[in-house]
């Protein structure tokens, strides 16, 4: 069984408008993941991930990508000691 891993995570660029939330709910959601999304008031996108990880790792990956409308110019990860409730959802 592999160790959970959480972090915290802000990316930036073209993110906000091109429905990079819903898309990373998907994403978070297809590979187990618990945390949340929410935009933030500088136009970029802040979420939490936690969960296998491989998972974590794979999300983290997807998010330098994002949705086909989506210009990503940074993802910047944090390690985060807090585990999330279970279940992903959009905040905010």
């Amino acid at each position: 069984m592999s160790e959970t891993k959480t972090v915290a995570v802000v990316i930036s660029g073209r993110v906000q408008g091109v429905s990079y939330r819903p898309w990373t709910e998907r994403e978070a959601r297809a590979r187990g993941l618990a945390g949340h999304v929410r935009n933030r008031r500088d136009g970029s996108v802040e979420a939490v991930f936690s969960g296998p990880e491989a998972a974590v790792d794979a999300m983290l990956a997807a998010c330098r990508q994002g949705p086909a409308a989506a210009r990503v110019a940074a993802v910047d990860v944090s390690a985060r000691a807090e585990i999330p409730a279970p279940g992903f959802r959009v905040i905010g």
